[in-house]
């Protein structure tokens, strides 16, 4: 049976549970729920080793289901996409703080007091999911600290226009496997945009062809929001001839003509766009 290694926990020595009916390993483990602290940190793939790739990001907040903790190291699943990999066991909590809203600024800054004046305690990159009580125009968190409300949203709040939320990322660097913390990559900057608007939407570029909308037949003229994707990559329209896409060449997220992007991919690839597709 072909799975997918990227959302597929499984290893030679364990395996989730979950999987007992379609794969057989040695051992099999129940996931454990944990959640990220308050700091984002990078998904790896592989053993984690100094030269091993990120390949994603769990953010503060996000849940964890954790298989098998190894050497200082939990290897399971974000929770919010099935992505498999390993992150620092000092990164999660056991203790679910819950959630009330989600960090929609670049970075939430936490201050000490309900004054902006106050001194600050850390920033929650975008993404992160905090929990609290409004008090004023902030959020007291359990943890001790606010947050201004500006920079948050509540986490039933459902984005009109994913392609409003993805213009506030402007200029956000570029970062392979980022979600928000530090940076973001192409496939992570359409999962979160998405995700603010109310649509959940897989990890990866090549996922999120095969899952997300419907193909448009050549011809068809491009509008705001059609996702188009190419070869390892993925934007958005901002119009019928603009692109918003977090992208190497810039090394951040940036609005080009689509016809640049088309002519630069093209100079690797015979085929530089493999789909354009468009949500319901």
């Amino acid at each position: 049976m072909a799975l997918d290694p990227r959302v597929t926990a499984v290893r030679r020595d364990i395996a989730d549970i979950a999987l007992a009916d379609r794969l057989f390993a040695p051992h099999y483990a129940r996931a454990e729920p944990h959640w990220c602290g308050d700091a984002a940190v990078m998904l790896r793939a592989a053993p984690p080793s100094a030269d091993t790739a990120a390949v994603s990001q769990l953010l503060p907040g996000e849940q964890f289901n954790v298989l098998d903790i190894t050497g200082g190291w939990a290897w399971g699943y974000c929770a919010a996409d099935h992505y498999v990999g390993y992150v620092p066991e000092n990164a999660l909590n056991a203790n679910d703080a819950g959630c009330t809203h989600i960090v929609s600024a670049i970075g939430a800054i936490l201050f000490a007091r309900p004054d902006i004046k106050a001194p600050v305690i850390r920033t929650y990159p975008i993404g992160s999911r905090v929990s609290g009580t409004v008090d004023g125009a902030f959020l007291a968190v359990p943890s001790g600290g606010h947050l201004h409300l500006r920079h948050l949203v509540p986490t039933d709040a459902v984005a009109a226009d994913p392609v409003s939320v993805s213009c506030t990322l402007i200029g956000m660097p570029y970062l392979w496997g980022g979600r928000g913390g530090g940076g973001i990559d192409c496939s992570g900057l359409v999962q979160h945009v998405l995700g603010r608007a109310g649509l959940a939407a897989p990890r990866d570029s090549d996922q999120q062809r095969a899952a997300l909308g419907v193909a448009l037949p050549d011809g068809v003229p491009l509008k705001r929001g059609d996702l188009i994707f190419f070869p390892g990559h993925v934007g958005l329209m901002v119009d019928e001839a603009n692109l918003i896409h977090a992208n190497a060449h810039a090394m951040a997220v940036t609005i080009d003509p689509l016809s640049e992007v088309v002519a630069r991919i093209a100079v690797d690839h015979a085929q530089p766009i493999l789909s354009r597709r468009r949500l319901p």
